[in-house]
């Protein structure tokens, strides 16, 4: 095996540390950082009180981490947690129900936590059982059990724009609100399509993003024109409060959608309760009066998330396989692996799997408006490609998080890699990679998807790898468990 592969301090083929593998990567890094933090650390990685809460821990002793190279390939099979997207979805879709819903396989992060503690501030009933991935939706049959509510929503954007649709089903007023980046978002075209629908929202400072102040005396219905050029999430939410409004609601879309598989994904969820969306032509959206009918609902792994280990098999010229994911599944972030494919991976389609093989990787120029989520993973990726990569009609990641095309390219660049930055996206031309710390900009993708050049680079340092807890809190657990070899091949 290659030097540049070895992963810890000692092999993997000695099978103490590798029983040991992920415990020994945290306290590793927790070790190391802990000085930063003030932080005492376990006189032994196997120390119980460390192995109490591994993520409390790290999270708690290390304000960066330290990614070491792996030792060979990448493989194993894993099963991720369910897909944020469709967590949030399903969870607002469920409070709007006639009746109890039950939710298998729900995502526990950020974004979803503060999902479900602004729907019990909406007098929703929400009960959540870690252990068994499982919460129970008591569904107020399309009108908001209170007259006032003030939510705060972090920076979780299907969150605040979600709730800011659902808001307008009640009667009284609500205040929607998040952190810094969060006011720095736009939420105007969505409050915009609202008040075409007879909904009072408006931003509490003018200045197009949030505070949202939503006046509410339920919602009338009628025709609104939508612009979807910044964010697929503003058509999602009106797609959502549609069937409660008191009239029948027609959507016009008058810009291009960005990240149209969502869209999809948004109308399936809404399929499984029952509510029927007619699209007869192109960008037009028709939905009548309906009640959201209770059922279980299972939600698939994340295929964000997924990326994150599809990638570790392309740079590591290993073997992946993620168990709950295939042709069929609602997310669109699956085709990441159709990209790989490009570069020149192998990939099998299962009927309850998706495996991606490693090979020699080729620079490509690809247009991942449809699933900008991934566009940095594959970045990660591109630095160990032959040649160049273009990722192209992504500008609407400016607003994500962080500005996430500004973010890549300075990233890049710290490391060493020559990357230009476009209006609309990036290319990256490959080149040695030197050690640096990389920056994360409190945003979970960021951290995920820049560790991956670690697996094959010494000194990469992600800063604040906590922010993961947004959408993944147990990544680097994870992703430690499959570098030790701890995820069945």
């Amino acid at each position: 095996m290659a030097e540049w592969l070895m992963p810890f301090s000692r092999k993997l083929t000695d099978g103490a540390f590798a029983s040991r593998g992920r415990c020994c990567f945290r306290w590793q890094f927790a070790r190391q950082f802990s000085n930063l933090c003030g932080s005492s650390y376990p006189v032994s990685c196997c120390d119980p009180g460390f192995f109490a809460n591994p993520v409390e821990n790290v999270d708690a002793m290390a304000d960066a981490l330290e990614i070491q190279p792996v030792a060979g390939p990448v493989r194993g099979t894993v099963r991720l947690p369910g897909s944020k997207s469709l967590t949030n979805r399903a969870m607002v879709v469920a409070a709007l129900a006639e009746g109890p819903s039950e939710l298998r396989g729900v995502l526990d992060s950020r974004d979803t936590q503060v999902m479900i503690e602004s729907l019990r501030r909406l007098g929703i009933s929400v009960e959540q059982n870690l252990a068994e991935k499982t919460v129970i939706v008591q569904g107020c049959g399309g009108r908001l059990p209170v007259a006032e509510a003030d939510l705060y929503l972090e920076n979780s954007g299907t969150s605040i724009r979600f709730l800011t649709a659902m808001c307008t089903l009640g009667e009284g007023r609500y205040r929607l609100d998040g952190n810094a980046r969060m006011r720095e978002r736009p939420i105007e075209d969505l409050l915009t399509a609202l008040n075409q629908l007879g909904a009072d929202a408006r931003c509490e400072n003018a200045t197009g993003c949030p505070p949202v102040i939503v006046q509410s005396r339920s919602l009338r219905g009628g025709v609104a024109n939508v612009q979807t050029s910044v964010s697929s999430q503003y058509l999602s939410a009106l797609l959502m409060a549609a069937p409660c409004a008191q009239q029948p609601v027609e959507f016009r879309l008058t810009g291009p959608l960005v990240s149209e598989p969502y869209i999809d994904m948004t109308l399936g969820v809404m399929a499984r309760f029952g509510v029927v969306v007619t699209t007869s032509k192109p960008g037009v959206y028709s939905i009548e009066p309906q009640t959201y009918r209770a059922t279980t609902y299972h939600i698939e792994p994340d295929a964000s998330a997924a990326s994150y280990f599809f990638a570790a098999a392309a740079i590591t010229g290993g073997e992946i396989t993620v168990q709950g994911l295939s042709q069929f599944a609602l997310q669109g972030d699956m085709h990441f692996v159709d990209v790989l494919e490009r570069m020149g991976c192998g990939v099998v389609w299962g009927a309850d799997y998706i495996k991606v093989l490693g090979g020699p990787l080729r620079g490509v120029e690809v247009d991942m408006n449809a699933i900008s989520d991934t566009a940095q993973t594959l970045a990660a990726v591109a630095v160990f490609a032959d040649g160049p990569t273009t990722v192209r009609n992504v500008g609407h990641m400016r607003m994500k998080e962080t500005d996430r095309i500004a973010a890549v390219v300075a990233e890049l660049r710290r490391l060493g890699i020559q990357t230009q930055e476009h209006a609309d996206g990036f290319t990256i031309y490959p080149g040695p990679v030197m050690p640096a710390e990389i920056e994360t900009y409190d945003d979970h993708r960021m951290a995920m998807s820049f560790a991956l050049i670690g697996l094959r680079n010494n000194g990469i340092t992600i800063q604040n790898p906590g922010c993961t807890a947004k959408t993944y809190p147990e990544y680097f657990d994870d992703l430690a468990k499959l570098c030790a070899g701890q995820f069945a091949p």
